[in-house]
């Protein structure tokens, strides 16, 4: 027993020998820096948080502590992912049909995270020179940059705001040749002020996205006052189940629908 007492010891021995010219034991140094950093971190993160309650250092620098009250009743707001999502909000309007929305969302994602964990069992050469490995380098750098641009093209892309569509109006009267017709220009601002050009093009204004038509020769295709009443009233009753119901009254409906069906196409 004595002897195998011995030979721990003289382990133990040469694990302190061995600690002294190699460098210190987890415990307690390791674990002495990290607590130490944990509480800079945490130390840091409730300052900021300070500075953004109060306002040090002049109004909003952290930004704004309450924004406007929200409305639960607009139909203009364009919500907006926080900045880290920006890469993949630009994504969506580049792959804008409804039949590659998936390929966006899903698809180009989850192929680069499966690639990305994959990566360690593919490539399991010693070689880390990055000289060496020019795929890997380019590859890389090719995703950081397409990343960065879409981070900054989703950061910069504008939204044409309500007001900016409904002063249109007046010129879509003109040019299509229905400046006289009261509901008809009623139906024109309903349009262009429940954010119907975040989807649809019209003359030129609005984005074409989930593959949504431009509408600016809308009666020519044949279709009633009242099919357009009931089609905008509901789309999803005739197979569109991208469109949302709006909530129109019947007047609104019936002013939409002539607006539409005042819309022959540009004289």
């Amino acid at each position: 027993m004595s002897s195998g007492l011995d030979r721990r010891r003289a382990g133990f021995q040469r694990y302190k020998q061995d600690v002294k010219e190699r460098g210190k034991p987890f415990y307690p140094y390791a674990m002495f820096h990290d607590t130490v950093m944990s509480l800079v971190v945490v130390c840091v993160i409730v300052g900021l948080a300070v500075i953004w309650k109060y306002g040090f250092f002049g109004d909003h620098v952290l930004g704004v502590v309450n924004g406007p009250k929200a409305d639960p009743g607009t139909r203009t707001f364009v919500p907006r992912p926080d900045w880290y999502f920006y890469f993949l909000f630009y994504l969506l309007r580049i792959f804008k049909w409804p039949e590659s929305v998936i390929l966006a969302t899903i698809g180009i994602p989850t192929i680069l995270l499966i690639l990305l964990l994959a990566l360690p069992f593919v490539d399991v050469r010693t070689e880390r020179r990055l000289s060496r490995r020019p795929v890997v380098v380019v590859a890389a750098v090719l995703v950081v940059l397409s990343m960065g641009v879409l981070t900054y093209k989703g950061a910069t892309a504008k939204e044409a705001l309500a007001s900016e569509v409904v002063q249109a109006v007046p010129t879509w009267a003109a040019r299509q040749g229905f400046q006289d017709n009261q509901e008809a220009i009623a139906g024109a601002k309903i349009f262009a002020s429940s954010g119907c050009t975040a989807c649809h093009t019209y003359l030129g204004t609005g984005s074409s996205n989930q593959g949504a038509p431009d509408l600016s020769n809308e009666a020519t295709r044949g279709k009633s006052k009242q099919q357009l009443h009931d089609y905008i009233k509901d789309p999803s009753a005739f197979g569109n189940n991208i469109m949302p119901k709006f909530g129109f009254n019947d007047t609104q409906l019936n002013q939409l629908a002539s607006f539409l069906l005042a819309s022959k196409g540009p004289k």
